[in-house]
């Protein structure tokens, strides 16, 4: 099965905003991402909005309906955000392919841990109900911690995400390091999650270098990438840096 490789371009909207205006131009930076060959857009639009804004939701919407039609393409748009009536009711007015459920803590700079399901099981359920009756496809978070994901069918949830920041960072320490977590931490981590009949997307520090490896999860459908791969494309421009990141997944 092909890994889909869906750029969240949050960063391009960091660095538009961190000036004013409108440059550099989030569509048009979405259509080079496109035009390279990546299968979906990400956007996680936060409360502050220090990033991607709430109309920047709307017109990336429209902007991925108008591509796919254009070019007879199946891109695939998936917004994040944490379960709340906030992003519930931007999720329902917009209607991406996929939600991903992210817990939150208020003040982070990103996201670096999964859902808990002793605490969060309630809420996830709810909000995968809501979404499967809109059919909307729903993933959530999650870390790689046996016990915790043997209950992740129950949230009702057609995916879970996993939380690649530990891979990511041993991998930075050595790429022997990085095979060993990979090997003893996601390897059985996505065998429990396949056992449930669930499917399977990755996130968070992945990059050219160390998805040689992770490509290799067993199940492994998607994975969304936007901090190093744009830091990647300042040394070798968008559309290199896409087509690295694709060839590494097959």
């Amino acid at each position: 099965m092909k890994i889909k490789l869906s750029v969240n371009i949050n960063k391009i909207a960091t660095l538009r905003n961190s000036r004013g205006g409108n440059i550099p131009d989030l569509l048009y930076f979405a259509d080079l991402v496109l035009q390279a060959g990546a299968q979906g857009i990400t956007v996680h639009p936060r409360e502050d909005e220090r990033h991607i804004r709430k109309d920047d939701v709307f017109a990336l919407k429209e902007f991925i309906d108008f591509y796919n039609q254009k070019n007879n393409t199946g891109i695939e748009y998936n917004v994040e955000g944490e379960p709340s009536p906030r992003f519930l009711d931007l999720v329902l007015s917009v209607r991406p392919d996929q939600a991903t459920l992210v817990p939150v803590t208020p003040g982070e700079i990103t996201s670096d841990h999964g859902f808990n399901f002793r605490e969060d099981l309630n809420i996830v359920q709810e909000y995968s109900k809501i979404l499967k009756k809109e059919k909307i496809r729903s993933a959530l978070f999650v870390d790689t911690d046996l016990e915790n994901l043997k209950l992740a069918s129950f949230s009702g949830a057609d995916r879970v995400e996993f939380y690649t920041g530990p891979f990511a960072e041993a991998f930075d320490h050595s790429p022997e390091a990085g095979k060993k977590c990979f090997q003893s931490q996601y390897v059985p981590a996505a065998r429990e999650i396949l056992s449930q009949k669930m499917e399977i997307n990755a996130g968070h520090d992945l990059d050219h270098l160390n998805l040689k490896i992770f490509s290799g999860l067993p199940g492994l459908s998607e994975v969304s990438i936007g901090h190093r791969l744009i830091s990647r494309a300042l040394e070798t421009g968008i559309g290199q840096s896409v087509r690295e990141y694709l060839r590494a997944l097959s």
